[in-house]
């Protein structure tokens, strides 16, 4: 009979550091059934794997294929919100701080996307979304 070897480099298929204490935390559904194949492939002819435990790995790459879907849409739909809370800040006065930590105060005159956040521009600075700490109504002037 012959030993399991066809295995020995399966936790490194997406790149991972099979050392490293999370190297199995960016598996993907594809890395999950080659490493199924290799078990069945592998598996002792005298002891085959039980079918419930097939059953059980085909669950869970189905529930991994799902959260990572749901990942996905849980971020799309954050940036469209947050792309949609900062075009209603257009025309607003707000005070916040650049990415320097520099604080900012005036009139928002456009948002956009960068990286993933959201941004606005006022006068010639830009500050995230996220670092927006006071906003005041349409055509407030006091703390310009």
């Amino acid at each position: 009979m012959s030993s399991v070897g066809g295995t020995s480099n399966v936790g490194q298929t997406s790149g991972q550091d099979p050392s490293g204490s999370n190297s199995f935390q960016n598996l993907t559904s594809q890395d999950f059934l080659q490493m199924m194949i290799a078990e069945l492939q592998n598996q002792d002819p005298m002891n085959p794997t039980d079918s419930s435990q097939i059953l059980q790995q085909v669950s869970q790459i189905d529930a991994i294929q799902s959260n990572t879907q749901l990942t996905s849409t849980l971020q799309t739909v954050q940036l469209g919100q947050n792309i949609a809370t900062a075009s209603a800040l257009i025309g607003m006065s707000v005070t916040g701080t650049d990415a320097t930590g520099k604080s900012v105060s005036g009139t928002v005159s456009s948002a956009s996307i960068n990286n993933g956040a959201a941004q606005l521009q006022i006068g010639s600075s830009t500050i995230p979304l996220s670092n927006v700490t006071q906003v005041e109504g349409y055509g407030s002037s006091s703390g310009s």
